[in-house]
Parts: structure tokens; C-alpha cells; sequence
């Protein structure tokens, strides 16, 4: 019976692939982006998620902590030292406002099919299915390829949305299976683009093209961080990159948000993006995209 680890299962999502979605968030990821909406998606590991707005200072995490990682403040609440915490979770389930919590879980594929059958009436009005998303969800080859199985016997629509950072043969082994690739593409300059991710850049162009090349369905998606990313530059190597690969779905532009910001604290870690960095304008986010199309580029959204 595969298992894999995930961190959160979505109902109703609409802007992981087309219609009404599942999405499965899978843990474990090999980039290292500055921007990362789901930073607790990066470590394979489960992580301890604490919230002290939540706590009640009822003291019971004290007592069941091995690590000696936790202290309390002046009211009594709890403050987690991140350096001796190992994660292990006692505290978590002793913790009745759910101040402390562990996210990442091991599921079964038919623990999380049942979640995903749910819905599966919306899936057929809509034109929607499930998503598979992350973290990197082709750290999970077997797990991910047994779930996109299941779906696929009971007649859903199924994405992967990869950083396309992984071995060819994942692909190989994942492409029947899959309907459509939510394939990202962060960034043009090669230099930039390690400095953003901590990875080179060829390797998911290679996977790019490789996937194209198959006739698989590939949407390229690309996030826009300004003071970054968003640059003339960038929009240019998207046209040519998009202009090589005449089979794509077509091309979308992500818009920076920053409501990740405020996970960092619940999971003890940080960014080296600065607070200056803020949400582009619907005005700007109109001009990447008409520059696109100006310029031949099949722009979604």
C-alpha cells in the first residue's frame, strides 16, 4: 500500500489547472525560491507549526517535551527554541487551541481518492479534477503515479504542477497519467536564476523541452516578483522560450502575493526577500501580459 507525505489537501480550488479542483500538496522540494508561497512545503519532514496568538498558556506542552525546546514567556505562553525543537510532536496533540501543530502527514492513495471523489460532480460540470502540487511533487514518484492511477480509473482530469527539476525518467514514468503539466518557469538569466532558487536553470529547460517534444500538454507558468523577475528581460525570454516551443497550452503570468509572509514565523524560518517587495498593481500585471501578446505569446488568464 504506497504511502506519501503531504501538508494539505484543497477542495474547490480554481487556479491550480482548468474548472473546480482537488489540490494535493505534497512535502519535499528541491528549489529553494525566495518567493516560496508554501516555505513549509520545502522540508520533507514533518514541522511544528506554532501559533502564539492561539496559546492559552495552559502549560501541558511543557510537560511532554523531550527536547527541552520549549520555554514560557512573561504571560506564560509558549516560545519555541527552533534550534533544540526535533520535531517529533508530542506537544502537538496536548495542545487543545491547536496552538502547536505538526504539518506533514503520511496518507494512503485511497485515503486521499476518497477526499478527491467528493467532489467529483463539480469536476464533470466544470471541466476541473485533481492537481497535484507541493513542494515538488516528482520527489514522489511512486506515490504520485499510484494517485494519478486511481484518478484516472474513475474517469478524472488530473494536473502535476512541477518546478520540472527532476530526473527524465520521473516524467516518463508520470506522463500517461498526467492530462495536463502546470510547468513553472521562474526565471530567464541563468545566474539569476541559481541566486532566486538555488538551482541551475538548464536542467528544468531541458525537462521543458523534453515534455513538449512528447506532445504533452504543458502550460508554462511564471511568477512575477518585482524588483526581481518582473523585468523587460525576463518577459523576452518567456516570448523566446514560448516561440521554441510552439505546442504549449499557452503561457501564464503569476502575480507576486505575500500572504506567505506571515507562515515563516509559524514554522520558525525565514527569507532573504525583502519587505520591500510588494504586489504588483492589476494596472502592471495587464501591461506583462499585453506585452506577451503584442508579441505573439498564447497569454491564459
Amino acid at each position: 500500500m504506497s504511502t506519501g507525505r503531504i501538508f494539505d489537501i484543497q477542495r474547490f480550488s480554481i487556479h491550480d489547472g482548468p474548472g473546480i479542483r482537488t489540490t494535493v500538496f505534497l512535502k519535499g522540494c528541491p528549489l529553494r525560491c525566495l518567493w516560496c508561497s508554501n516555505p513549509e512545503s520545502i522540508d520533507p519532514k514533518p514541522q511544528l507549526s506554532y501559533l502564539p496568538d492561539k496559546c492559552i498558556a495552559c502549560g501541558e506542552c511543557f510537560k511532554v517535551c523531550k527536547s527541552s525546546a520549549l520555554t514560557k514567556d512573561s504571560d506564560g505562553k509558549a516560545v519555541v527554541n527552533r534550534a533544540r525543537c526535533a520535531n517529533r510532536g508530542d506537544c502537538a496533540p496536548v495542545c487543545d487551541p491547536k496552538a502547536l501543530e505538526m504539518v506533514g502527514r503520511d496518507v494512503t492513495v485511497s485515503e486521499v481518492l476518497d477526499v478527491v471523489l467528493r467532489d467529483n460532480d463539480y469536476y464533470a460540470q466544470s471541466g476541473g479534477g485533481l492537481t497535484l502540487s507541493g513542494g515538488e511533487p516528482l520527489l514522489q514518484p511512486e506515490f504520485a503515479e499510484k494517485l494519478l492511477h486511481a484518478a484516472k480509473n474513475r474517469g478524472i482530469h488530473c494536473c502535476i504542477e512541477t518546478s520540472g527539476y527532476a530526473a527524465w525518467d520521473v516524467f516518463e514514468r508520470l506522463k500517461m497519467v498526467v492530462d495536463l503539466w502546470l510547468f513553472d518557469y521562474k526565471e530567464t538569466d541563468p545566474n539569476l536564476h541559481a541566486k532566486f532558487t538555488g538551482r541551475e536553470l538548464e536542467t528544468i529547460v531541458e525537462r521543458l523541452r523534453q515534455l513538449h517534444d512528447t506532445g504533452a500538454k504543458v502550460l508554462l507558468r511564471c511568477p512575477m516578483i518585482p524588483q526581481h523577475n518582473a523585468r523587460r528581460e525576463h518577459l523576452d525570454g518567456i516570448v523566446a522560450l514560448s516561440r521554441k516551443l510552439p505546442k504549449l497550452v499557452g503561457v501564464e503570468l503569476l502575480p507576486y502575493f505575500d500572504l506567505w509572509r506571515g507562515k515563516l514565523k509559524r514554522f520558525g524560518l525565514a527569507t532573504a526577500l525583502p519587505d520591500t517587495v510588494k504586489p504588483p498593481s492589476r494596472e502592471t500585471v495587464k501591461s506583462w501580459n499585453d506585452y506577451l501578446r503584442d508579441r505573439g505569446v498564447r497569454v491564459v488568464g
